[in-house]
């Protein structure tokens, strides 16, 4: 039976965007964005020689970034919704590659963390409408589940490609071009965006953005996020932490109020009442509590305990950015053939196995094929078997009009939950004291109990339709 490709259809007479176009977009897009996160890590000593920056100038390079891009992921997503995917991808997508360039040239620190603040503005942007790209061209079924297991895979390989790219680039050439990098692809994915994706939003009355929806959420959100932050060098009961996360909770608050009563809102609260989407943002905040101890604690182990370079710890992490990418590709098949949420708790228990392994073997004197390498496949095998349908779930039963709202609460949920679990995970490493192995071993337990209670989660996801094969 010939296979027919879902782009032939049209949307108001005029021609949809073709999948290959979107599924390609949007998984550049993502990399670019999940890439960012991590390969600036690698070139912060370079950062601190060449312009001088002290250690609060280093932390606000990475917060810069951080804060914006955690606050603005609800705007941005709305925003494709009510202006068109294709006008914010491009919108968003320049806003990064021009700052990119901007950080790449910064003359001084004050430069650079405005630039890396606008990166994470133009990130915000961009990441939920690469998840909405897809949800709306591709129709619910064998054919959404493949793309989403692809952006899943490329998105992962963009956090895990991070060290080694950062490594290859400061080492040979400069830290600047951890930054310039995004140039060149940026600008020619906003070729492909401009020539190939169409816009396909209702164009009957005027938008109207939720201005007052939006600086609250964006508020409360950035202000959560710096306060989470803050827990990692003052604790959770210090005043330096609690006024911007009670202030951030009264914000969101008063958000969640304002929508209840706003005709056209910024999140529409009757999407929380679909099963899917409450369950699976939920179970997706909690895993990627744990999980992100497989990226940031397994390179601290290499670097600090066994001494590996930022290139050997880049090359390392190769076998791990294929288990993400099996697993996930390996979840559309076995979708058609179990239960959905079957295969997502396998795909926990599998990770949390691997965070249990892990911290069993990290030792002082540990190596690659005894102490990394078996465990390390095992996690991101589960993660990828996890997050794809997590992903499907998460966004399942809304309408192509509100695709990008429930995309950029997607991305909320895996940003505050990443953030939550390093300070969580953190916490727990410092109780070993000087002893990095037992802290580093302590955290990966940490992450094995707490993927494990979030695998238990998807237990309350609504049971999935069968599918129907792709023609």
């Amino acid at each position: 039976m010939p296979h027919t490709e879902p782009t032939a259809h049209k949307t108001g007479g005029r021609p949809s965007t073709p999948a290959w176009a979107a599924l390609l977009a949007a998984s550049i897009g993502q990399f670019l964005v999940v890439l960012d996160i991590s390969v600036v890590n690698v070139a912060l000593p370079g950062m601190r020689s060449g312009l001088g920056l002290g250690a609060t100038g280093l932390q606000w390079v990475v917060n810069a970034y951080s804060l914006t891009f955690a606050g603005f992921l609800l705007l941005g997503g709305r925003a494709a919704d009510l202006f068109g995917r294709k006008r914010i991808f491009i919108v968003g997508l320049g806003v990064f590659t021009v700052a990119s360039l901007a950080g790449g040239l910064a003359p001084d620190g004050g430069t650079l963390i405005a630039a890396r603040a606008a990166q994470g503005l133009g990130a915000a942007i961009l990441a939920p409408v690469t998840l909405s790209l897809i949800t709306s061209t591709f129709p619910a079924g064998p054919a959404r589940t493949k793309a989403i297991a692809t952006w899943t895979a490329v998105g992962t390989a963009g956090g895990a490609a991070g060290g080694l790219v950062g490594g290859l680039l400061t080492d040979y050439l400069d830290w600047r071009w951890v930054l310039l990098i995004n140039v060149p692809i940026g600008i020619v994915v906003t070729v492909i965006a401009a020539v190939w994706l169409r816009d396909e939003r209702d164009t009957t009355g005027r938008p109207r953005l939720d201005l007052p929806g939006a600086a609250l959420v964006t508020a409360g959100v950035a202000l959560l996020n710096f306060g989470i932050t803050r827990t990692e060098t003052y604790g959770w009961t210090s005043t330096d932490s609690l006024v911007p996360l009670i202030a951030g909770l009264v914000t969101l608050a008063a958000f969640v109020a304002v929508e209840a009563r706003t005709p056209q809102p910024l999140v529409p609260l009757r999407l929380f009442r679909l099963r899917s989407v409450a369950v699976g943002n939920l179970a997706t905040m909690v895993s990627m509590l744990g999980g992100f101890a497989l990226w940031y604690f397994l390179s601290l182990y290499m670097q600090n305990v066994l001494h590996y370079s930022a290139v050997r710890t880049g090359l390392s992490f190769l076998p791990h950015t294929i288990g993400i990418i099996v697993g996930s590709k390996l979840a559309p098949t076995l979708m058609n053939r179990m239960d959905t949420r079957l295969l997502a708790a396998f795909g926990g228990l599998l990770a949390a196995g691997g965070f249990a392994w892990q911290s069993a073997v990290l030792h002082a004197d540990g190596t690659f094929l005894g102490s990394i390498l078996g465990p390390g496949v095992t996690m991101a095998v589960g993660f990828g078997l996890l997050m794809t349908p997590l992903v499907e779930a998460s966004t399942a039963g809304a309408s192509a009009a509100e695709a990008g709202a429930v995309a950029g609460i997607v991305n909320t949920s895996r940003t505050i939950g990443g953030a939550i679990g390093l300070t969580i995970l953190a916490t727990a490493a410092a109780e070993s004291g000087s002893d990095l192995a037992a802290g580093y071993a302590t955290a990966f337990l940490v992450a094995a109990i707490i993927t494990a209670a979030g695998t238990a989660l998807v237990a309350f996801l609504p049971r999935p339709t069968p599918q129907t094969p792709a023609a």
